[in-house]
């Protein structure tokens, strides 16, 4: 397939320097275009709201003075401090996608969950729009741990997070920063840096591709640099690969679609995950010492960004990886869980039987499973 077939579609890897076209132009001035932040107030998530959780929305700051928005989830009918988790992606999603679901699922296991849109995206703060940074997004997941910590509901000692797509990396990135951060799911993961910098599966790990990508992007920024690429393809050519088929199905068609995410509608600005080029940020992830799951699923076009970090986390070296490191002080609380039959999308919403999310759910996402690694890990 081609490179710049995938990059353009996908807008993760940053050689596109053209726009996809938008059916649904007005998405992104719906956004909020500043920090005193108006949210939507009706339910408008891609999911039914469960009855066995209560919901509301919430603001919280982060320490680059950007201000979240969030949904957070809270078990009806519990006594006392709880456990708590903050959710976010997938890459370029929103909070009324997959990390909502996710956050509501944990909710109705008992635990507080908090589903939140990063800085420069959805109803959160933020200029220029769709701008992703890994230092302000991997803030954003410790902002999060802020915000639950002081929850009067929330036992500060108890709290873990969930990165779904590109956010797994992230959250990755934050357990490697962030020790109060008592456990971690990586699901379906991308790694953000290496596939920006190295292509897909490693395609361009050298440095004369790499140097005609930080051309296009110099110019890029000179020509035009509000410009937005990517999204995924609409319509949907017939040769598409077939992950790409799997992303239109979730976020284009009813399945998925909603008007305030990027990969629904028109994308990312062209520059605006160009730091990711030069960075790569789960060098520490080896020296992680509280409980990590990484899952994914056994069809994934992207299972080998999550095998390859689980391995390197635990043995301090993986195919992929440049640096050796020494092996993980504590492996024995590391996990990779394959999820058999599941594709990358499958693990956005648990998957369905026909296109649109029409037919009978799979039902691929292991909920019980994961909220089991969080009570074993956060007693």
């Amino acid at each position: 397939m081609k490179k710049n077939f995938l990059i353009v579609m996908l807008a993760f890897v940053l050689l596109a320097s053209c726009t996809q076209t938008n059916q649904h132009p007005t998405s992104q001035n719906s956004e909020t275009m500043n920090t005193e932040l108006k949210l939507t107030q009706e339910w408008d998530k891609v999911f039914p709201l469960s009855e066995r959780v209560n919901h509301r929305k919430v603001t919280f700051p982060t320490q680059y003075g950007l201000t979240l928005a969030a949904d957070l989830y809270t078990p009806k009918d519990t006594q006392g401090k709880l456990a708590a988790i903050a959710v976010s992606g997938p890459f370029g999603a929103s909070k009324e996608q997959s990390s909502g679901l996710y956050a509501m699922r944990m909710a109705e296991r008992g635990f507080v969950a908090l589903a939140f849109d990063p800085s420069y995206t959805g109803e959160s703060s933020g200029e220029p729009r769709r701008t992703a940074s890994p230092d302000i997004n991997t803030e954003d997941f410790m902002a999060a741990v802020d915000f639950l910590s002081a929850l009067p509901e929330v036992d500060a000692n108890r709290i873990g997070i969930i990165g779904i797509c590109g956010w797994g990396g992230i959250a990755l990135n934050a357990a490697a920063a962030d020790t109060r951060i008592q456990a971690t799911v990586a699901s379906t993961m991308y790694d953000m840096t290496r596939v920006s910098g190295n292509g897909y599966f490693d395609s361009d790990d050298n440095e004369t591709a790499r140097h005609a990508a930080r051309e296009a992007m110099a110019q890029q920024r000179l020509t035009d640099p509000m410009a937005m690429a990517g999204g995924v393809v609409n319509p949907l050519p017939a040769d598409a690969p077939q992950f790409v088929k799997d992303y239109y199905d979730y976020y284009i068609t009813p399945r998925g679609y909603h008007p305030r995410s990027g990969n629904s509608n028109d994308g990312w600005r062209a520059i605006g995950t160009q730091a990711f080029a030069n960075a790569r940020f789960l060098y520490y992830i080896n020296e992680i010492r509280s409980a990590v799951l990484v899952m994914h699923g056994s069809e994934a076009h992207s299972r080998y960004f999550g095998e390859a970090a689980y391995h390197y986390m635990v043995e301090g070296k993986a195919e992929g990886y440049n640096v050796v490191g020494k092996p993980n002080p504590c492996p024995e609380n590391k996990q990779l869980l394959i999820i058999p039959g599941a594709s990358h999308c499958d693990l956005y919403d648990g998957g369905y039987t026909e296109p649109e999310g029409k037919g009978e759910p799979k039902n691929l996402i292991p909920w019980d499973t994961l909220a089991e690694f969080f009570e074993n890990s956060m007693k």
